[in-house]
């Protein structure tokens, strides 16, 4: 099971992590919280309707890793539309932002620290001993599975990954390639990832 999630009887996942792979995987998922943002302010009012009708960003955001995990909602994936069509997809995609992005926020924001928070628990349980077995819930797992996509998209991001042929390039990296770790983890994440959506498959 090293390294690779297997199925659970009651549906959950599991997954031997040792020290290192559990300080990577939190480091990861702390900057990624870190890279989303806060959430709403503790002292704002507790009105559900309020928050409900709260606007978000209408613009997408400046980082290319934020624009990644937070794409427009319209676009022409076949080609540059023309001037009208495409302000019109501008003026559709800042509406859909607005009412979107603060929602989208905040699942990413919970799933980032819904990993943070077992592999803490994981780490106190397991204190003195070299690595310990993850086990996770139906529900971890989602939250688990939609952080490790979100983390390997802000990597890919930073890789300037765009479609497969970029990840085929990065297995033929030379090791004094400074990019080489940060490629490391975005394949293990990847490994990770997979195995983690197979054991949630019926």
């Amino acid at each position: 099971m090293p390294g690779t999630f297997e199925p659970l009887p009651d549906g959950g996942a599991a997954v031997a992590l040792d020290d290192v792979e559990i300080s990577i995987i939190r480091s990861l998922a702390v900057q990624l919280l870190e890279l989303i943002g806060p959430g709403p302010a503790e002292d704002a009012p507790d009105d559900p309707l309020a928050e409900l009708f709260a606007e978000g960003p209408s613009e997408p955001p400046a980082d290319p890793v934020l624009k990644r995990l937070f794409p427009d909602a319209y676009g022409d994936p076949e080609g540059t539309p023309q001037a009208k069509e495409a302000e019109e997809q501008r003026a559709h995609s800042a509406e859909f932002r607005r009412y979107t992005e603060n929602d989208l926020r905040a699942g990413k924001r919970d799933n980032a620290l819904a990993v943070v928070r077992s592999l803490d628990a994981l780490s106190a349980a397991s204190a003195g001993e070299s690595g310990a077995v993850l086990k996770l819930s139906v529900e971890e797992s989602q939250q688990w599975l939609g952080a490790l996509n979100d983390l390997r998209l802000a990597i890919g991001s930073r890789l300037d990954i765009a479609d497969e042929d970029d990840t085929d390039l990065l297995y033929r990296l030379p090791d004094e390639d400074p990019r080489k770790p940060m490629v490391m983890a975005y394949l293990w994440l990847g490994g990770l990832q997979e195995t983690l959506v197979a054991t949630l498959m019926p």
